[in-house]
């Protein structure tokens, strides 16, 4: 499809969407004055009409999805509630079915995409383009975020903050108490953005206090007064955490035990600007990557986990360049291609490896109508690379009511000992108060690289239009080029050398009743290279895609692709795809029932050619969840290649358990194995947090490998770590 073309669809679609008859959504902006708590609430999961006697009520709840600003099925009654040290906030989620409320997960950290759900959206600059997100299950598992452009969320930030739940005859009930000390804000203004959402898993309905174009985030939201006289403290966070760690390398049949004492310190330079400092620092209690078996000839994004790289890191986001919230067809790491910064860089080797970070500093947050962000880390010396100085600076003004400009600059390569200078400059368009509830977005940027010996061809740039309404039409055509030479060393870069064009529309029917969204898509990015000629197409057709009111999904695809290979392509051990144009279509189809059975799964089926050969892949998940306390879950992805070079196949296995002893103490695993690497991975993580803020871990990784393909597996490293970590909040 050429571009001219998916110009002419857009114009199209857009041209549809403005003609659509306005939504019937209740008009001026909602308030509420928050009232002063006279004596802190017991954060018990349990509403005392004393404690909670004077606080701002609110009721007037719409129906998000499936139909917005229809009535809600059941009733909603928040409670707000401020003091100088903490936000409370209480609801109370009526249910005609108790006993129906959707409650599963109970290890904290976990996904609530298949619970009832109740949540909290914080814009504390009033500025509709940033905030904090607090959410809570009927078990009292917390889930948090930081938005990231506006509309997208990261649940891998870590805020502390204080919830309970409970359920009764009615329905459920949560208390929350959100301290002032984990959020960044204007003390200079009385007023903050404020929503509230609620969630029915069984009938996939929400529900919340504002809403515009089926979304809850700040450019979506009220207004809520009274947030004076808060008490920061002195601002001041400390961190410190120790690790006993052993070590075993089978291979060379040395152990080694290590005691690694670590500190993290935040101090609030003010109440919208955070210092960070961190000294020795230690990531082994994160959470492990699943692994990918990738067939295509780039790299793979995976996104970061690490806490400290985590605190703040939606001011660090440049251009939009993100794989996440990303609901289109298009790879992952094709739209994060070009990223200026990517924090994985840092402290990791190209092989993956962990790299000692000695110490790190950060500035971020608001100063005036600019958000800043900088960062500094020493990295130790690792193989031939010696130790370095990276940093990271980033500046946004906010301009226009929804809008930004910004600047960036990296400098450092963490991977070899060359120069390395990143500089570029974004600006974001945002507009989400058309007429129709319809939304508009842009975003257009550039940057340049300077590597030591490298000159020429080594700037980036991009530019895309979208409308990204989530009901009705939506359509979005975007552009980027990225030069030859175009390295930023702490960033993300996979494919270099091309021009890079998307095209996507949408077209979403909802409706009240058992069968509740209706859509088809259609999604087309064709990639040519600088130098001439094409080097990939792609374009999806989904033509119908069912979501029911209990969960179930059924969507069927169609894809065809377009691949030129310029030099011979080894996909496999041993077979190698010669140079040439090849084309090639594949049909898919996929099911998914509700996430709120005791007995859920996912089956996807693809079959069609590929390159000049045939391919066969089968994904299939299934998850078990017989009581709140244990779930077990696997997963399978098959892919089975005939090519007239040779035939082979892929296959990666994945089987999760968690065992939640309560909300507080659960114990994770995860089995991981490829007959890529033929490596079989196990992690067993035991997590205690009674409370936010105070952490203990123990965790096991094994690592076995079958190098020479005889199906017998020998260990090739473990290791065993326990962690203890405190805050200590001043």
């Amino acid at each position: 499809m050429t571009l001219a073309r998916c110009s002419a669809l857009l114009s199209i679609a857009l041209a549809c969407l403005l003609a659509q008859a306005a939504p019937a959504q209740p008009s001026g902006e909602k308030t509420l004055a928050v009232a002063r708590a006279p004596a802190a609430p017991v954060i018990d999961g349990r509403i005392d009409a004393a404690e909670w006697a004077v606080a701002t009520v609110i009721e007037d709840f719409h129906q998000v999805e499936p139909i917005e600003f229809a009535a809600p099925s059941e009733k909603t009654t928040v409670y707000v509630m401020i003091d100088a040290d903490n936000l409370y906030i209480a609801a109370r989620m009526r249910d005609s079915q108790p006993d129906q409320v959707a409650a599963r997960s109970m290890r904290q950290g976990e996904e609530l995409n298949d619970d009832d759900v109740f949540g909290v959206a914080l814009d504390t600059f009033n500025d509709r383009r940033s905030g904090y997100w607090f959410s809570v299950n009927p078990n009292g598992v917390r889930r948090q975020a930081i938005f990231q452009n506006t509309t997208t969320r990261n649940f891998d930030w870590r805020g502390i903050w204080h919830t309970m739940s409970s359920r009764d005859s009615e329905g459920w009930v949560t208390e929350m108490a959100i301290p002032v000390k984990t959020l960044n804000f204007n003390p200079a203004s009385d007023t903050w953005g404020i929503n509230f959402r609620r969630k029915i898993e069984r009938r996939q309905e929400f529900m919340a206090w504002v809403s515009r174009n089926q979304q809850v985030n700040p450019s979506a939201s009220g207004t809520a007064t009274g947030m004076t006289g808060l008490n920061q403290g002195i601002g001041l966070d400390m961190v410190p955490s120790v690790s006993l760690r052993h070590q075993r390398d089978f291979g060379q049949d040395r152990s080694r035990d290590s005691v690694e004492p670590s500190l993290d310190v935040f101090y609030k330079i003010t109440p919208a600007l955070t210092a960070a400092l961190t000294v020795n620092t230690d990531f082994s209690a994160t959470e492990v990557d699943d692994r990918e078996v990738n067939l295509t000839r780039f790299g793979l994004f995976f996104p970061e986990k690490r806490a400290f790289f985590l605190q703040d890191a939606d001011i660090f986001e440049f251009g939009r360049l993100t794989n996440a919230g990303n609901d289109t067809e298009f790879s992952g790491s094709s739209l994060a291609n070009g990223r200026p910064f990517f924090s994985r860089r840092i402290g990791l080797s190209g092989s993956g490896a962990p790299v000692d970070l000695d110490v790190g500093g950060k500035v971020t947050g608001r100063i005036g109508n600019w958000n800043v962000g900088l960062l500094d880390v020493a990295q130790s010396a690792y193989g031939a690379v010696d130790s370095r100085n990276l940093f990271v600076g980033r500046a946004v003004a906010n301009v226009l009511e929804e809008s930004s400009l910004g600047l960036i600059l990296t400098n450092g390569d963490p991977r070899s000992n060359l120069g390395n200078t990143v500089v570029g400059a974004d600006f974001l368009y945002q507009n989400t108060r058309l007429a129709n509830g319809n939304v508009i977005e842009a975003e257009a940027w550039f940057q340049q690289s300077r590597t030591e010996g490298v000159s020429g061809d080594d700037s980036a740039y991009g530019l895309r239009v979208g409308m990204p309404n989530e009901a009705g039409f939506r359509a979005g055509i975007g552009m980027k080029t990225i030069e030859q030479n175009f390295y930023p060393a702490l960033g993300f870069v996979n494919n270099a050398g091309i021009r890079d064009y998307t095209f996507e529309t949408r077209y979403t029917h909802r409706m009240d009743g058992y069968l509740q969204a209706v859509y088809g898509t259609i999604d087309v990015q064709r990639i040519e290279l600088l130098e001439g000629g094409l080097q990939s197409q792609v374009a999806t057709l989904r033509p119908l895609v069912l979501e029911s009111s209990s969960g179930e999904q059924l969507e069927l695809n169609y894809i065809a692709s377009k691949e030129v290979l310029y030099e011979p392509f080894e996909i496999s051990d041993g077979v190698v795809l010669m140079p040439g144009e090849y084309s090639f279509d594949e049909a898919k189809v996929a099911f998914e029932t509700g996430g709120h059975r005791a007995l859920s799964g996912t089956i996807r089926l693809a079959q069609g050619d590929f390159y000049n050969g045939e391919r066969v892949n089968i994904e299939g998940e299934l998850t078990w969840r017989p009581s709140r306390y244990f779930s077990l879950s696997g997963q399978y992805e098959y892919f089975g290649v005939d090519l007239p070079q040779g035939d082979f196949v892929t296959r990666l296995v994945q089987v999760r358990t968690d065992v939640a002893f309560s909300s507080r103490l659960s114990w994770s695993n995860l089995v991981q194995y490829d007959n890529v690497s033929e490596a079989l991975g196990i992690n067993s993580r035991l997590q205690w947090i009674p409370q936010m803020g105070r952490e203990t871990y123990l965790v096991f990784n094994h690592e076995l490998e079958d190098a020479d393909r005889d199906n017998r597996f020998r260990s090739a490293n473990a290791d065993v770590v326990v962690k203890l970590g405190y805050t200590v909040r001043l």
